[in-house]
């Protein structure tokens, strides 16, 4: 059992420093693979019924868990570790995320606000064309916090609590949903079961976001005092919980309204006595999800080291 644990551990801090060091794949990344296969089943089982979405959401993920689970049965420690290591690198897009905002942020230093535009949909889907700089600038940061939960620290909590295929399992349901779990006329019903499955699988991580978030701020009792209290007051049951405590956090206002091309949406504001994100601020946001990234890593490692000991 020890080796075994310390087979994952080994595994997960590699796959981690790989996204660190080399980020995804640019070319043949699995998660693209799963996509043109989830669309392939798509195909064939659409309907305008929550039974089919349902069925497709089963079908998708569970294939995807099942290849893990196969691939880990009757695996010695050497082979754990590297599976553990190719599972994390997969998933985890932390670095991608920053290089993304990064280059955002320098567009807008740069005073060219044409150039971050229209790389602004590489990270986000909103609306670009009538944005301001603070408005790009928040937009940014708002993503920086969503996706770190989602492209980072909800990944390593499925690794802790279910090893190689908890962490393929959680991409396999963040991109189905971010394939078919949006409220379109297409996929408000067929993408029900998707949207729910992520909500259900997200909601763990965005609390632990939230947690490191308020450790790794400067204000903790800030950070703290801005998650508590408007946490829950975005519409969605998670990304309120990281967007808040990024908030806080940096002692920035989040969000307002939005345009994801013909739907606005009037979010509550998050952290509303603050000031109004700046440009600056991309830079430390991409710094605190960072932070968060490493105590994430510690924090699961240990957790699946002391749960597996117990066991």
């Amino acid at each position: 059992m020890q080796r075994a644990v310390a087979g994952y551990a080994c595994g997960a801090v590699a796959g981690y420093a790989a996204d660190a060091v080399f980020a995804d794949p640019r070319r043949g990344h699995p998660v693209a693979a799963f996509g043109r296969a989830a669309t392939a089943l798509e195909r064939a089982l659409w309907r305008d019924h929550r039974g089919a979405g349902a069925l497709h959401t089963a079908l998708a993920v569970g294939a995807v868990a099942a290849g893990a689970a196969l691939l880990e049965r009757g695996a010695g420690p050497a082979r754990r570790a590297a599976n553990a290591a190719l599972a994390t690198w997969t998933v985890l897009g932390g670095t991608s995320l920053t290089r993304e905002a990064r280059t955002i942020g320098g567009h807008l230093t740069a005073g060219d606000l044409t150039a971050a535009r229209e790389r602004l949909p590489h990270l986000c889907g909103r609306d670009p064309s009538g944005l301001d700089e603070q408005q790009i600038a928040r937009a940014v940061v708002e993503s920086v916090a969503e996706n770190t939960a989602d492209a980072v620290v909800n990944a390593l909590v499925w690794g802790a609590l279910a090893g190689s295929p908890g962490l393929l399992a959680f991409r396999a349901v963040n991109t189905l949903d971010a394939m078919v779990g949006h409220k379109s006329p297409r996929y408000r019903r067929f993408g029900w079961a998707a949207a729910r499955l992520d909500d259900v699988a997200g909601w763990p991580g965005a609390r632990l976001t939230a947690l490191l978030a308020v450790a790794a701020a400067e204000d903790r009792g800030r950070a703290w005092r801005i998650w508590r209290r408007d946490g829950s007051a975005h519409p969605s049951p998670n990304a309120g919980q990281a967007e808040s405590a990024f908030a806080g956090a940096l002692g920035v206002r989040l969000g307002g309204t939005l345009q994801y091309g013909t739907r606005v949406e009037h979010r509550p504001v998050l952290g509303a006595e603050q000031r109004p994100v700046a440009v600056g601020d991309i830079e430390r946001a991409c710094q605190l999800s960072r932070r968060i990234g490493l105590l994430a890593l510690g924090a699961t490692v240990v957790a699946r080291a002391l749960w597996k000991g117990r066991r």
